[in-house]
């Protein structure tokens, strides 16, 4: 498994495929395993570099305070290592707004620009927003991290075929120690980019599920706002990558070979016969 030892912290990273680089960054509790549904399809295009950010997988953990920011400079640090100087990004959730921060410090360096259920602020804002922070850092506290996990599952993936997507969190999230997880959650309520964002130089594409937690029409004012593309995931909750790898795949190959994206009804959650029972051996 290769490492990297950066100044402040070793980073565990998975180096597959050929052709230009893609970075696909992870989402929250999780790990580089979160893209073993993309792997193939993107793989067989680009070169995918896939980190564990500080605090998951097999990184390292350091003591907090962390900021999204932080997790920004390891993987510039990373690419640095690789000698990698221009890349294109695709982050999920906290990996959206980390591959956003990536493009914000070294706006020349990205090609394209890809996140899925991200936001472009996490600051507390809303009532929704805070009471989102307050619930989870209770409910870690109080029950750990098996419970959260538990739940998280059942607000992830509803439908009765999406059993072991529902397993794999309880897996995955429900293991992932405290601390880091916590602290991560921290950063991502401290950070925003909408001041920001006009310096962006590559082209963005925001992907959403229909029915992820925060409302798409927030999402496509943003989109709108800063001349980001917009697509639609119907059925869709929160983890895209895994409930509608399907669309997922075919809206990034468009989007990173700079292909017109696919028909909107074409966007559809993956059918009961389509789902993945396990993720694929060997990533």
């Amino acid at each position: 498994m290769p490492f990297l030892q950066t100044a402040e912290v070793r980073l565990h990273y998975r180096d597959l495929g050929d052709g230009e680089p893609l970075i696909l960054l992870h989402g929250l509790g999780s790990s580089g395993a979160d893209w073993a549904f993309q792997a193939e399809s993107l793989g067989s295009q680009f070169r995918l570099i896939v980190p564990d950010l500080r605090g998951s997988g097999l990184s390292d953990s350091p003591p907090g305070p962390y900021s999204i920011a932080q997790f920004a400079g390891d993987v510039w640090d990373l690419l640095d290592g690789l000698k990698i100087e221009r890349t294109h990004l695709m982050g999920f959730s906290l990996g959206g707004a980390v591959a956003m921060e990536m493009a914000l410090q070294r706006p020349h360096a990205i090609a394209r620009l890809m996140t899925i259920n991200t936001l472009p602020s996490y600051r507390l804002d809303s009532w929704r927003k805070r009471m989102e922070l307050v619930s989870q850092i209770a409910l870690v506290r109080g029950f750990g991290m098996r419970r959260l996990a538990s739940l998280a599952a059942r607000r992830l993936f509803r439908e009765p075929h999406q059993e072991p997507m529902r397993r794999r969190v309880v897996e995955v999230v429900g293991n992932t120690p405290r601390r880091p997880y916590l602290d991560t959650v921290r950063a991502l309520a401290q950070w925003c980019s909408l001041d920001r964002l006009p310096a962006l130089q590559s082209e963005m594409l925001m992907l959403a599920g229909e029915h992820d937690y925060t409302p798409l029409a927030e999402k496509r004012s943003y989109a709108e706002r800063f001349g980001a593309k917009f697509a639609v995931v119907g059925g869709s909750r929160h983890g895209t990558p895994f409930d509608s790898a399907t669309a997922c795949n075919a809206v990034a190959l468009a989007f990173f070979r700079g292909e017109p994206l696919p028909q909107a009804d074409t966007l559809v959650m993956d059918a009961p016969e389509r789902s993945p029972m396990r993720a694929p051996a060997g990533f």
